[in-house]
């Protein structure tokens, strides 16, 4: 995050006050987020509204500084050269591509309907007309980018602003009435606030206002800083609109009546398919936000099947950064407490994650060939809000980066653990045997026994003629891999899988898994449970599917 600056009165829209609203606005957002998380009741009382918001300012700021130039202390003239639009486009890219959860996603579409007023030529229009056409355009656009716009919500909060705004817009450029009238924005937008939990129920139950609202009226007031030069407010956003108790939330979807899974990940797509795409993912869930242009997406939604949800992505384009969170642990935070353990976990595969999560672990979805960054994982360990955290990297070419992601959030002052795991199978066994109820020490150390008991292995298929440590591959042939190195090359998965498990059972075993990529049949499942049944009588064998992005088959022996 960058240094928090001293802003001074603005007379004209430039990149410097761009510059300054970004800073501010992280700014405003760091303190201000626990206290936004303590009221996040709707869409879902999952306690990270003010973390989501947060970490999507924090990543628009990280694009606006390298687009710009990341000046040293106290200096800010490597901005003097760079243009309002090239400032304002690299602020709303920003946050398109590191927005998270649903008001995050909605922030984003707010900053790219700024963008598209201020990164045209001005025309001679003041600041004044300036700011006021760019917040309605942004209001018009995160209406449009929700499938089923609320009243009382940040929405509205986004078109409170920009009606003032608009009555603001006769002021002079250099003014003192025109920076009168952006702090008369700021306060009549907070107390617009306070009328929200009149317009929403769950608001009006639970005494509190919109927990995105509040994060939104944080960034406008940095915005108004930012233009007048007026220093930050000595408190972070406060959110109680009553004081009345906030009744506990239900902990699990089902309880809930809600979707089970929230996903999200970036799209690379045209518009009409984008278009098609909203179609399909209304009818699978709700809290459908889908945001961005110019070919860049970032496709928000709640849905029961989370499978089905990237099916429809890939229909549409590619997707990529694939995020899947299971509420059931995100609910049992809503109460604003960190829980004291949580499991992040690294898995290769849909299905995987699905399987992860209903076990209670914020998963990270990896991409064959991709290996998540560090800025990732420590968004899923934030997102796991627990004071102590027990990392699965699910790949020994993963394990540089759960380390540097884990040194971090120590940093945060997060107590985390890495297990070396080589394998989603060795997570798979670690996950199994976590007890969130005993020490840290011991569950870490039982954690990694069961990983390192744990064979592993996987069926691949060559890509181009090889040597490899079992002899000559070609193109196309199966490849079987026991604990990372190719001990079998066969001509189909049926003959390749079983020389596997022989050799793997050769040195004893309690418990075979077998992980199913998303074209391999359920017949191989069922022959190699026979092979296993027939040759080992003691050997108990468990099957899953792996989902997409899986490898053809993994398989664990514990």
């Amino acid at each position: 995050m960058q240094h928090e600056p001293q802003p001074q009165p603005a007379d004209e829209l430039d990149a410097e006050t761009v510059r300054t609203w970004s800073s501010l606005a992280v700014a405003a957002l760091g303190r201000a987020r626990e206290d936004i998380d303590a009221i996040n009741v709707y869409p879902v009382a999952d306690a990270d509204t003010g973390t989501n918001l947060y970490l999507t300012a924090e990543s628009a700021d990280r694009a606006l500084a390298e687009a710009l130039g990341t000046p040293p202390a106290g200096v800010s003239e490597t901005t003097a050269d760079a243009t309002l639009s090239e400032a304002v486009r690299a602020y709303a890219h920003g946050a398109l591509i590191g927005a998270r959860g649903n008001s995050g996603t909605i922030l984003a579409q707010l900053l790219r309907g700024v963008a598209d007023v201020l990164g045209d030529e001005p025309g001679g229009r003041g600041p004044g007309r300036l700011l006021a056409e760019a917040l309605t355009r942004a209001a018009e656009e995160a209406y449009g980018a929700v499938a089923h716009p609320v009243e009382g919500t940040m929405l509205t909060v986004a078109a409170a602003a920009a009606a003032r705004a608009g009555e603001a817009a006769g002021y002079g450029a250099a003014s003192q009435q025109y920076l009168d009238a952006i702090g008369r924005v700021d306060v009549m937008v907070g107390q617009l606030l306070a009328d929200t939990p009149g317009q929403l129920a769950e608001l009006g139950r639970a005494g509190v206002v919109d927990a995105g609202g509040c994060g939104l009226v944080a960034v406008l007031g940095a915005l108004s800083q930012a233009l007048s030069g007026r220093p930050p407010a000595a408190e972070a956003v406060r959110g109680r609109a009553v004081p009345v108790p906030r009744p506990p939330q239900p902990c699990d979807a089902e309880e809930r009546g809600g979707p089970a899974y929230e996903v999200i990940y970036l799209l690379e797509a045209a518009e009409p398919a984008v278009a098609e795409l909203r179609g399909r993912l209304d009818g699978l869930g709700d809290s459908l936000v889908v945001v961005g242009g110019d070919g860049l997406w970032n496709v928000h939604v709640h849905v029961d099947d989370p499978g089905a949800a990237v099916e429809a992505g890939v229909v549409a384009g590619r997707p990529y950064r694939i995020r899947i969170t299971h509420f059931g642990d995100e609910r049992r935070r809503a109460r604003g407490e960190r829980v004291q353990r949580a499991v992040v976990a690294v898995v290769p595969g849909e299905g995987l994650a699905g399987l992860c999560g209903e076990a209670g672990a914020t998963t990270v979805l990896a991409r064959p060939g991709e290996v998540p960054d560090a800025a990732a994982l420590v968004d899923a360990i934030r997102r796991a809000h627990a004071r102590e955290v027990v990392l699965l990297p699910g790949g020994a070419d993963q394990r540089a980066v759960a380390s540097a992601a884990a040194e971090q959030a120590r940093a945060d002052g997060v107590r985390v653990a890495v297990i070396p795991t080589r394998s989603a199978v060795q997570g798979l066994a670690a996950l199994a045997v976590h007890d969130p109820e005993g020490s840290f020490d011991e569950d870490v150390v039982a954690m990694t026994a069961a990983a390192g008991a744990t064979r592993y292995g996987e069926l691949a298929v060559a890509e181009r003629q090889s040597f490899t440590s079992a002899g000559i591959c070609q193109a196309g042939d199966v490849l079987g891999l026991i604990d990372g190195d190719v001990a079998v090359i066969g001509s189909g998965l049926d003959e390749t899988a079983q020389a596997v498990l022989e050799r793997m059972l050769g040195s004893g075993g309690e418990l075979v898994t077998l992980v199913l990529g998303p074209e391999v049949p359920d017949a191989l499942a069922e022959r190699l449970e026979a092979y296993v049944q027939h040759g080992h009588l003691a050997v108990d064998t468990v099957t899953y599917r792996g989902g997409r992005y899986s490898a053809p088959l993994l398989i664990g022996v514990e």
